[in-house]
């Protein structure tokens, strides 16, 4: 079914629309949520969650793209589950590994006005500096630090070597890094 159709099916609030999801969506959102949580409870409850909260979200929203719709959803809930299962100690997982990459570039996620100004001006900061790199080095760093792919799975999807994914990585964060340096968000 096209997504204009699902999302008319949750504005009809026709329960039908998570079915339609699922079918859809499901393994997209799974991905997700295992790449950043790693364990299967937790990822179900993840997508549970997600199914949820996009039955809660549509309406008022009308998303244009409804896979980056839940997407982003099934992204901030597992982030939001692995930091709570997380809270004591860092363990070597792929999250903890991509998060630590980035660094200082990241604020934690707080329901205070002014953090949360700042963090939209991060991602409109990031936004416009994925805008100015190449189509393959956005790509490399979306499913780096978006979707939390390894190096070595990112490296077998693009037919590269995982030093070169590493080095277009670390150089994409130095020139980021100065990027949010001179926009003073760092």
């Amino acid at each position: 079914m096209e997504d204009n159709k699902i999302v008319d099916l949750y504005w009809e609030r026709n329960e039908e629309a998570i079915a339609e999801t699922i079918n859809a969506y499901g393994r997209y959102c799974r991905t997700i949520a295992f790449n950043i949580l790693g364990v299967e409870e937790d990822v179900q409850e993840c997508l549970n969650d997600t199914w949820m909260n996009a039955w809660n979200g549509i309406p008022p929203a009308r998303p244009a793209c409804l896979s980056a719709f839940l997407g982003k959803i099934t992204r901030n809930l597992a982030i939001s589950r692995y930091r709570a299962g997380h809270a004591v100690k860092r363990t070597g997982d792929r999250l903890s590994e991509s998060l630590d990459e980035l660094g200082d570039f990241l604020t934690p996620a707080s329901n205070n006005v002014e953090e949360a100004v700042d963090r939209r001006a991060l991602e409109e900061a990031i936004n416009s500096y994925l805008d100015t790199v190449t189509e393959k080095q956005r790509r490399l760093f979306v499913r780096r630090y978006f979707y939390m792919d390894s190096i070595s799975e990112i490296a077998g999807m693009y037919g590269i070597g995982q030093s070169d994914v590493k080095v277009t990585l670390l150089r994409m964060r130095r020139s980021l890094q100065k990027v949010l340096e001179k926009e003073g968000l760092i």
